[in-house]
């Protein structure tokens, strides 16, 4: 299998070396919008790189991966769902709404297939946590928390194009909790905050954010996230039932310190961002897609369950912007899909 890989930034190299070792990848072919860094990447790997991104679509590939920059994704997916290559997307598909529906009426025209990052999917803890929900042993769920906090600012330049805290961070959260219950999100009231460095009041984004969600069998949710997290990267979802409770992202890495006289020690190697804390996730994922594409296993995250966590953060942003709150059928939404044979 050849998979042609666009975008050689962070995620791209993490990506493209998952790929290089991956034994039914073949061969890479890499392509990034400055060339030259796509070429030392390849040459690292003992990949192929391209002089564009235009050769990815033109020297023949089995698969696409797209991990640039995210203004570009929604046209790649395009791209390669109307030439017929299955193709693997890092989240979002496109900063805004209306430009995710369009691209995903692209791929359901096209009857192409489209896997979406979302990497949590394939965390161990997650996993164990939804198996204990979906059981019942936890009893009726009647409180969810969750949190995603980066120990510190990205670069003003990412954040002008990243959509903000809630589309770019939190839609992860909100994707777990919609896996994790098998429920989904009726209404949200979300608040923000920039009061921490410049670079977000001069980007138009916060640093803070906080949201309640209401799910459709009336279990609360309460989502917070920050950039500006300097004990680590710390990013947990406490699921509470009337019959126990349990924690994702709780262990000796956890960047907290209890002030109890015999509460556990502070974490002596906190965990310093999303790829080291994930990357076993992100190498799952990428080897579903090369089983999907292979045809060989189901599609862990198509389009429409990307729709449904960005539809969530896009409220949110409604509802922090308006100072209100959003119900989830105010904003617009891809038709049901018809009921099968």
């Amino acid at each position: 299998m050849r998979i042609g890989l666009i975008g050689t930034g962070r995620i791209g190299s993490f990506h493209a070396a998952v790929l290089a070792r991956h034994p039914e990848a073949g061969s890479l072919l890499l392509a990034d919008a400055d060339p030259a860094r796509a070429a030392r990447l390849a040459d690292r790997l003992g990949a192929t790189a391209a002089p564009s991104v235009e050769q990815v679509f033109t020297w023949g590939v089995d698969a696409v991966v797209i991990a640039s920059a995210t203004e570009a994704h929604a046209d790649l997916v395009v791209r390669a769902v109307r030439g017929g290559l299955p193709v693997f997307c890092e989240k979002p598909l496109a900063p805004e709404l209306n430009r995710t529906l369009a691209a995903l009426r692209e791929v359901a025209a096209s009857g192409g297939l489209l896997q979406v990052g979302f990497m949590r999917r394939f965390d161990a803890g997650y996993g164990t946590a939804r198996g204990l929900v979906r059981s019942g042993a936890l009893g009726r769920l009647h409180t969810v928390r969750t949190m995603t906090a980066d120990p510190a600012p990205p670069a003003a330049a990412y954040l002008a194009t990243s959509g903000g805290l809630y589309r770019d961070c939190l839609v992860h959260d909100f994707d777990m909790v919609r896996w994790v219950t098998g429920h989904e999100v009726v209404e949200v009231y979300a608040a923000g905050s920039d009061a921490g460095p410049a670079l977000f009041r001069e980007t138009g984004d916060i640093d803070t954010a906080a949201a309640v969600l209401t799910l459709d069998d009336g279990t609360l949710v309460t989502a917070s996230g920050t950039r500006c997290n300097g004990a680590g990267y710390d990013v947990r979802m406490e699921l509470a039932g009337e019959r126990d409770q349990v924690s994702v992202g709780l262990d000796d890495r956890t960047p907290i310190a209890s002030t109890e006289p015999h509460g556990p020690p502070p974490a002596s190697k906190p965990w310093t961002g999303f790829l080291e804390r994930f990357a076993p996730a992100y190498e799952a994922e990428l080897a579903a897609f090369i089983q999907l594409v292979r045809g060989e296993g189901p599609n862990p995250c198509d389009g429409r369950e990307a729709l449904a966590a960005f539809r969530i953060a896009e409220a949110c942003e409604l509802s922090r912007r308006e100072r209100r709150r959003v119900r989830l059928e105010e904003l617009p939404d891809l038709p049901a899909p018809a009921p099968a044979p």
